[in-house]
């Protein structure tokens, strides 16, 4: 079947030519870029349409693009190329799935860590304001219900004075829905969280937002040994000793393979990598 290579915009239209133009191959399989990064939306929209998709990690792309074309310049063309390369040739790559209960928890931790910035954010311009209010300004773990009852205490005359107070107590009252988002985020946080089966909740200095985007982050299906050569495979099922005798690189899966084999020192043994 012949076929050229052609661009799709990132609108719904283009997203029907990409699909329509792929459906042309019976036997297809989508090698997208970044899957847990700037490419989740393309692949999730795939996988939802029933497509069968691949994660190509950006450093595998980058290494095809060398091997290659003898120099890692970046084009359309080179990057379409030496994905594609990746995912035809190379084993072990990550399938994405339509996990449901992934996307919830995603969605959730995102906003929790979103509240939490804004909480960060209003209680650093409260203090400020409280500052040039109060002598001193106030103490610094302030709940939403002792910040209610400091500007009570001031009455100013200027009218910069009035403003920062006005302003404070506005302040005060979002700092009061932000409180009672964040229970409420939490609450839904932990029960989806423990549903999952973890026992990161058990542990001390892991809430239910870190939790949650631990949980997010390390969204692999299994360890993957020999990763990156035509060798990959992922490791489902194993003994304690065989975990204990693997060799596992930086940035990899070590830290859970090291919790599950009951290790604190780094793993080492024999030369086989793993992911």
């Amino acid at each position: 079947m012949s076929w050229r290579p052609g661009r799709f915009g990132t609108d719904r239209d283009g997203y029907r030519q990409l699909l329509a133009a792929g459906r042309r191959w019976p036997d297809r399989l989508w090698a997208v870029e970044g899957c847990a990064g700037v490419g989740r939306h393309l692949a999730q929209r795939l996988v939802a349409d029933g497509e069968p998709v691949v994660d190509v990690p950006a450093k595998l792309s980058a290494r095809a693009r060398v091997f290659s074309t003898g120099q890692g310049r970046k084009t359309d063309a080179t990057d379409a190329h030496s994905i594609a390369l990746v995912g035809t040739r190379m084993a072990g790559l990550r399938p994405v799935v339509d996990d449901q209960q992934l996307a919830v928890l995603r969605v959730l931790a995102d906003r929790r860590r979103a509240l939490g910035e804004d909480h960060t954010r209003m209680v650093a311009q409260l203090h400020h304001l409280l500052l040039e209010l109060i002598p001193g300004g106030a103490k610094k773990d302030l709940s939403a219900a002792q910040a209610k009852a400091l500007p009570a205490k001031v009455r100013p005359r200027d009218l910069a004075g009035k403003t920062r107070r006005r302003v404070a107590a506005e302040l005060i009252a979002d700092l009061e829905r932000i409180y009672a988002r964040k229970k409420a985020a939490d609450k839904e946080l932990r029960e989806l969280i423990t549903d999952t089966g973890t026992s990161l909740l058990t542990l001390n200095g892991i809430g239910p937002s870190g939790a949650g985007r631990l949980l997010v982050l390390t969204d692999v299906p299994a360890v993957t040994t020999d990763f990156g050569t035509p060798y990959a495979a992922l490791l489902s099922r194993g003994s304690l000793d065989e975990l204990a005798g693997m060799s596992f690189p930086a940035g990899s899966m070590a830290p859970r393979s090291r919790a599950a084999a009951g290790s604190s020192p780094p793993l080492a043994g024999r030369p086989r990598s793993a992911r």
